[in-house]
């Protein structure tokens, strides 16, 4: 059996993509086009359900991803060996020989809150280069948009003092995609994250409390459960207690004698079952000046449930629920080409012709409405251009915020929305009109493929 790595490298970059953007690839420069200018556009048409707003998050990787895409020589070769190219021209193998990307992206900067209907993101490139970068322009803006958009409600719901933790490497769907989830989770709102990979290449101090398994393992040797919380104090005070391996309320009640003893110093504990709203609140009476934090599939209906009941919790270990959740079906669509603006028409699935911006409006710093528009329009009075120019030439032109700087832009953006739109039960929706400009470009090019499709008809 031959054995290989499926860890992706910097490298590898070029072969995670849709078999099908090399083969349209192929066919642009058989059919003379492949440098041609194009324009595409990332965007979510429709929310997940219970969804007033998302969070854009995932630009960086785009970024980093563009400038480093290159393909090299056994990659070509890999390609050729497949045998479904045997009919591409040799100039397509041309261009993969050099940088890929050469083109420039516009953006909505991440942390901002986004509706649907509107770019997040805009390449304008070459029409071979735009179509390769598709699939992973969007394997890491939706996934990365997913996960702010949750971190950024629960923190919303949580409320500012809480602690949120992001617990969930071995939920995630990949160990890459637990990196992402825990910047994307940061960046949204959380605190922390317990992935030490992710902490350390963030810049982050990693967070994590223990397993039952210490408290079982420890206790079977050594005595019981008040040994094992001994043994773990005494390495990492700091640290959180897992108290609810057996009878939690017995275990806070030791805790509490003990620390009334002068014999401990416990700085926070931690529940993973049971009822977390009565059981927090008994370990408050017997441990008012410990933080208490909670875990155990919670989401931001389950923290806006405990809190209506009255849970005293002092954090939160979000997981499973956080990494997988509802997917952002975002989408990936050309709106022109060489000058020429163009559209899609299927059922459902409609877009809007031209390259775009949009432009948001405040009242009374609340946002009021957004406004889709043609790149070549103005703001109106009041209103702020969305999309800025952060790459030019394939090369980055603006810096990546800090993640402390992300998480401050995301909740500024979350206050900054109406209460209807934040709530979590059927939420309002902000306004997002078209120009008119944008209105008459879309009846203009769709009245011309009417005519030609009749004309062509027999």
């Amino acid at each position: 059996m031959s054995h290989f790595s499926l860890t992706l490298s910097p490298q590898e970059y070029s072969l995670v993509t849709d078999l099908y953007e090399l083969t349209m690839g192929a066919c642009y420069v058989g059919e003379g086009i492949a440098e041609k200018p194009a324009s595409f556009e990332l965007l979510v048409r429709r929310f997940p359900d219970a969804y007033g707003y998302l969070i854009a998050m995932g630009l960086a990787q785009a970024l980093e991803y563009l400038e480093q895409l290159h393909f090299c020589s056994q990659q070509i070769q890999q390609l050729k060996a497949t045998g479904i190219f045997d009919h591409a021209p040799q100039q397509f193998w041309s261009l993969l020989e050099g940088k890929v990307f050469t083109g420039d992206v516009w953006a909505i900067p991440e942390g901002t809150a986004v509706f649907p209907q509107e770019p997040l993101l805009r390449i304008d490139a070459p029409l071979w280069q735009a179509q390769l970068v598709e699939t992973y322009l969007l394997n890491t803006i939706n996934y990365q948009t997913l996960i702010a958009s949750k971190s950024a409600r629960m923190r919303d719901i949580a409320g500012d003092t809480a602690k949120l933790l992001e617990f969930g490497t071995r939920r995630a769907f990949s160990p890459q995609a637990s990196l992402w989830a825990a910047r994307a989770a940061i960046g949204g709102g959380f605190n922390a994250t317990s992935n030490v990979a992710a902490a350390l290449k963030l810049g982050q101090r990693p967070s994590g409390t223990m397993a039952h398994s210490l408290v079982m393992a420890i206790g079977a040797l050594e005595g019981g459960e008040d040994e094992a919380f001994t043994a773990f104090n005494r390495y990492f005070p700091q640290a959180p207690l897992l108290i609810d391996t057996y009878d939690p309320i017995a275990a806070a009640q030791r805790l509490a004698d003990a620390m009334a003893k002068g014999e401990h110093q416990v700085s926070g504990v931690r529940i993973d079952s049971g009822n977390l709203v009565a059981l927090s609140q008994k370990i408050r009476s017997l441990l008012p000046n410990t933080a208490i934090f909670a875990s155990g599939d919670l989401d931001e209906w389950v923290i806006e449930d405990l809190l209506s009941k009255g849970a005293m919790i002092d954090g939160y270990g979000i997981g499973t629920k956080l990494v997988t959740g509802s997917p952002i079906n975002g989408v990936y669509k050309l709106v022109e080409i060489d000058g020429l603006p163009t559209l899609k028409q299927s059922a459902s699935k409609e877009t809007l012709p031209g390259r775009k911006q949009v432009f948001r409006r405040w009242e009374q710093g609340k946002v009021q409405r957004d406004r889709v528009a043609l790149m070549k329009e103005s703001a109106q009075a009041g209103e702020q251009p969305l999309l800025e120019l952060v790459m030019q030439q394939g090369e980055t032109i603006k810096p990546t915020p800090s993640l402390e700087t992300l998480r401050d832009r995301t909740r500024q953006s979350t206050l900054s929305l109406p209460d209807g739109v934040r709530q979590l039960h059927h939420p309002d929706s902000i306004p997002v009109e078209h120009s008119p400009q944008l209105e008459q470009l879309t009846q203009q090019v769709t009245t011309a493929m009417e005519r030609n499709e009749s004309s062509s008809s027999p």
